[in-house]
């Protein structure tokens, strides 16, 4: 450390600038302290040489482990100096920057430090403003993916948006070292919190995250806490594993170990009842002739025991064959349980995300039907207003044509001559007038029958619609997946259907009030022609005088044919109101039809709360099945146990049956008495 206090007060004076008082006596301190300690120069303001002096000493091994430099007002440049320095450092295991205002220069530096460095766990930014600049918080994130050795990372109170927290998602997905990240007190929001939550589904190692004073929904914070349990679990299970594989592969070495040395055991007897044999051998050797029988016996025995000796090597091989294939079992079911959790994990975050996408869109749809509703209510309360007021029009053109009929009584008397003339005249007009209300009468009751039609084509599709909804429903309790899609397909086809079908109905029912206003307005127009020749008529009543008596007769043939085209106008009056009353009971069909969608909606929303009842049950029954699988784990690995236990006693009994024999063959008995 005094080494390092030298060269930082040598660097200073070699740039002509006077070493601070503060960072020697933290120096000083630091060299006094045992082991690796931490330099320690928060609130202390570093000019920009004291910066550089320690950023070229920085680099390869310092004497410390930490380094705490919060509150030091850093400038931009001091600060690129000192993590230019610490880019090379192989020592220093925490760095702490917190609350000097980095930036844009200060964002890059850092991620040029994350992506170089390979000794940092620990990296506290808090209180400074980062987020602001959205090119250099980039340039961090792209570090941050890059590196694998950080564990802890806090970035409390850095101005970091929705897009700040999209660029971390994508630095977390890449990044498999990071465990802890602490974002309190930015501006994350909505978005951001949901990239978070969506980068936690491919991110395994993050165990802790802090989103408070973010203004993150609740749901969304739930989520991302779930997920964190996730990884807490799943990287206990991985820990759990592995140090069972270590005790496994620990007890199969001791296990080879002790077969190998009762081996060398059995081998050392056998040479040690060799060379007894031998040394016998030698002293009986004037003796071979009485104890050829012995030898014989010897040689049989020594055969019986190699034999056994082989037997026992076989069960040897046979016992740790077993055992390798009981550890292939075991490490092979632990990775089917942990991607059985993994993908069961997956399927239920999937289905919870859609169920909640599918809900927004049925209520939105509601909505919308419930609007359209409103706007057709309106529209049929202005035709009925229409139709109101085209009855008083007629109304008041029955009592103009009652008073001009009278008109005509009173001064026929007078007009009998000339209206002989225009009796041809008002034959041919009313020829016209036949032809032209024939023509309409074909024309409204074709627009009446393809009216009908679409009605009967809109009522069959209603109930194909109908039929295909109960079809759907009965697959929902199948099938829960499948389900969801077909009643989202139905519903838009419905939606659309209903769409088409409206814009029809207003385009017949436009087409149908243009033809009845061309209709009143011709039938102005004849009235007007009938008072214009009412008043020739009275001008030339004076001339006509003479005729009279003959012309009555003609006049009540001519009173006739107006109360036959009176009544005829009734009727197509009447015929006119009964076409408008079939419509407004068309109309009102629609409604109840409208209204039976709208319980049908309703019955689907219930039928999805039953559905997300069911799927908390499958849930529960998927933990259940997780239990009974690690269950069934904890007894394979006693049965486990319980064959090692019995594949020593084995051995044991083994040796312990060699061992007798030996001792009881009469070889030993034989040498014993010698």
């Amino acid at each position: 450390m005094e080494e390092f206090r030298r060269a930082y007060a040598r660097l200073c004076a070699a740039g002509g600038a006077a070493p601070q008082e503060a960072v020697l006596r933290r120096l000083r301190e630091l060299g006094e302290a045992p082991g690796r300690g931490r330099l320690d120069l928060a609130a202390q303001s570093l000019s920009l040489e004291t910066c550089g002096a320690l950023g070229r000493l920085l680099p390869g091994a310092a004497p410390f482990a930490e380094v705490a430099l919060g509150d030091c007002g850093l400038s931009e440049e001091g600060v690129k100096l000192l993590l230019h320095g610490l880019c090379s450092n192989t020592t220093v295991k925490s760095l702490d920057l917190k609350g000097n205002n980095l930036r844009t220069m200060g964002a890059e530096a850092l991620g040029k430090l994350l992506r170089q460095n390979k000794s940092i766990r620990s990296l506290i930014l808090e209180w400074n403003s980062l987020g602001v600049w959205e090119e250099g918080f980039s340039f961090f994130c792209q570090g941050l993916g890059a590196n694998n050795v950080l564990q802890r990372l806090d970035l409390r109170n850095n101005q970091i948006n929705h897009h700040g927290a999209g660029e971390l998602a994508m630095a977390l997905k890449r990044n498999a070292s990071l465990q802890e990240l602490d974002l309190r007190w930015n501006n994350i929001g909505l978005l951001g919190g949901r990239a978070l939550l969506n980068c936690l589904h491919s991110n395994k190692t993050l165990r802790r995250l802090e989103l408070a004073g973010n203004n993150v929904p609740s749901d969304i914070l739930k989520a991302v806490e779930q997920a964190l349990d996730h990884n807490q679990d799943r990287q206990t299970i991985l820990s759990q594993t592995q140090n069972r594989a270590c005790m496994l592969s620990k007890e199969i070495l001791n296990l080879k170990d002790e077969k190998t040395k009762q081996f060398l055991d059995l081998m050392d007897t056998i040479d040690k009842q060799r060379e007894e044999i031998a040394r016998s051998g030698r002293i009986s050797a004037g003796r071979v002739s009485q104890l050829q029988e012995a030898l014989k016996e010897q040689h049989s025995i020594m055969n019986s025991l190699k034999a056994k000796l082989q037997m026992t090597e076989a069960a040897l091989a046979l016992s740790e064959q077993k055992v390798h294939n009981l550890g292939e079992l075991l490490s092979a079911m632990k990775q089917e349980q942990a991607n059985m959790v993994e993908r069961h994990f997956a399927e239920l975050q999937q289905q919870k995300q859609e169920g909640a996408d599918r809900e927004g869109k049925l209520f939105r749809d509601l909505s919308a039907c419930s609007e359209k509703n409103l706007l057709l209510r309106n529209q049929v309360d202005e035709l009925e207003k229409k139709c109101k007021v085209q009855q008083d029009q007629l109304f008041l053109l029955k009592q103009d044509l009652t008073n001009a009929t009278a008109e005509l009584k009173l001064r026929a008397v007078q007009a009998e001559e000339r209206l002989e003339m225009e009796k041809r005249r008002l034959k041919q007009s009313l020829e016209d007038m036949e032809s032209l209300r024939l023509k309409e009468v074909d024309h409204m009751t074709q627009h009446m029958e393809a009216s009908e039609r679409s009605l009967q084509d809109r009522v069959q599709r209603l109930e194909a619609i109908r039929i295909a909804l109960e079809e759907e429903l009965s697959q929902v309790k199948a099938a829960a997946l499948t389900e969801r899609g077909h009643a989202e397909e139905e519903l838009i086809k419905v939606r659309n259907q209903a769409r088409l079908d409206e814009q029809q109905r207003l385009e017949h029912l436009e087409e149908k009030l243009r033809l009845m206003t061309e209709s009143r307005d011709e039938a102005q127009n004849c009235c007007l022609k009938q008072k214009q020749m009412v008043s020739e008529a009275q001008a030339k009543a004076s001339q006509l005088s003479l005729h009279t008596d003959g012309l009555r007769r003609r006049i009540e043939e001519l009173q006739q044919d107006l109360n036959s085209k009176e009544q005829e106008k009734m009727t197509e009056v009447n015929k006119v109101k009964v076409e408008l009353q079939e419509q407004i009971g068309h109309l009102q069909a629609e409604r109840t039809a409208q209204e039976g969608l709208r319980e049908k909606i309703a019955a689907l929303e219930r039928e999805l709360k039953v559905l997300s009842s069911n799927h908390r049950e499958a849930l529960l029954d998927k933990e259940g099945e997780i239990s009974v699988l690690l269950e069934k784990l904890r007894m394979k690995e006693a049965a486990i146990s319980r064959m090692r236990e019995e594949e020593a006693q084995r051995a044991n009994l083994l040796q312990n049956a060699i061992m007798a024999y030996v001792q009881g063959s009469p070889l030993r008995t034989h040498s014993s008495r010698k």
